[in-house]
């Protein structure tokens, strides 16, 4: 009880940690926004008043000091004064050279200004209201309101890569976790079940001097070796592995015949390997306990009834081992969590053999372990890439 409420406070902190910086990511974006706004209308306000003082002029045909000092200081906003036709009039901290450049090239930046504000119309009536001057004043932003305008998606290309930092890191410590998890397991199940199991050899010996040749103990013996073996696979996975080079055909024909043996006879196994001896360095044990966890998920899959196909490719520089089984498929949610640890379809079982089947090739072969593909009703094929 005391845990359940623990984690419903852990999951109702790590929510309002969530929502704490979506307030604070959004107030940014809408004081932004709305800085965006005033400089906006600022800017604009003063465009107006440079037209009211250019109409001034156009209607008196003199300057006073304050008309004058309004068309003096016309900012820093690029500007551009047409007629009614669209004729450039005049220009002001336009970035345009006349002797450089044609007037093709100034009518495209007037283009261009054109999508930046609406244009503040310039005109002037005769005492009878008669139209006599029709002219427009079209200004760009400034360099400042340019750049302010791409502040927002900067700040969210900053929080998404700060996210994404934070991701990567939690990710690791979480995966060296589990690593360090794994390991210790391994060795504490090697430890535990390798102290009962030299009790058993010894009351073997014992009985075999007692009851010489006997079928029975000869196989009980068997077991007590395979126990040995699985000791030491479980020994091997909680520390680095030593990589020997070995007869890779040999270590995958010795796997397969001891399942096959322990089989259904309703199984049929096909064994496709090369001619030739394929020596690449390898761990013997645990490449074996991997093709066992692939082979025996493929036996359960058919229910106890089908083909599995183990078939070895020599490639340039690598190996390629494809494990296939005419069972009952998976889909393509269960084929993106089949290698999570803890995942399983079965209702028995922990859900591990698949994930420690990932590291074994992965972390400690450097290879690769991947679905080739699975299809409902018609069976699924895994691929192993060794290199050489």
């Amino acid at each position: 009880m005391y845990m359940k409420l623990f984690r419903i406070l852990k999951n109702q902190r790590k929510n309002s940690g969530f929502l704490f910086a979506f307030i604070i990511v959004a107030l940014i974006l809408w004081n932004t926004n709305l800085l965006f706004q005033n400089l906006s209308k600022e800017q604009r306000t003063k465009m107006e008043l440079w037209a009211m003082a250019q109409e001034e002029y156009i209607q008196n045909q003199s300057f006073s000091n304050l008309t004058f000092e309004v068309l003096q200081r016309s900012g820093i906003n690029p500007m551009i004064q047409v007629d009614e036709n669209d004729k450039i009039l005049e220009i002001r901290n336009v970035n345009w050279d006349e002797a450089k450049q044609d007037s093709t090239a100034l009518y495209k930046i007037l283009d261009q200004i054109k999508k930046e504000n609406d244009p503040i119309l310039i005109q002037y009536k005769n005492d009878s209201g008669a139209l006599m001057i029709n002219q427009k004043l079209y200004y760009g932003n400034s360099e400042v309101l340019k750049k302010l305008q791409y502040y927002p998606l900067a700040l969210l290309l900053i929080i998404f890569l700060f996210a994404a930092v934070l991701y990567f890191v939690f990710k690791t410590a979480k995966i060296a976790e589990q690593n360090r998890l794994w390991a210790a397991m391994a060795k504490e199940t090697a430890h535990q079940i390798g102290t009962p199991l030299t009790s058993m050899m010894g009351w073997i010996t014992l009985l075999k001097e007692k009851q010489k040749n006997s079928e029975p103990l000869l196989e009980i013996e068997k077991d007590i070796e395979r126990l040995n073996v699985i000791t030491d696979r479980f020994s091997k996975v909680g520390s680095n592995p030593e990589l020997t080079l070995s007869d890779l055909n040999e270590t995958i024909s010795q796997t397969v015949n001891y399942l096959q043996k322990r089989s259904s006879e309703y199984v049929q196994f096909k064994l496709e390997l090369p001619n030739n001896k394929i020596t690449i360095p390898f761990n013997t044990q645990l490449i074996s306990w991997t093709l066992e966890n692939l082979i025996k998920n493929g036996i359960d899959a058919m229910k106890g009834k089908g083909t599995l196909c183990i078939s070895v490719k020599e490639l340039e520089q690598q190996v390629e081992i494809l494990i296939s089984d005419t069972g009952t498929g998976m889909t393509k949610e269960v084929t993106s969590k089949i290698f999570d640890p803890g995942f399983t379809t079965k209702s028995r079982g922990w859900g591990l053999g698949l994930s420690l089947a990932r590291r074994i090739i992965v972390d400690f072969h450097q290879g690769k372990i991947s679905v080739v593909k699975s299809t409902i009703g018609k069976g699924t094929q895994f691929k192993i890439m060794l290199l050489k």
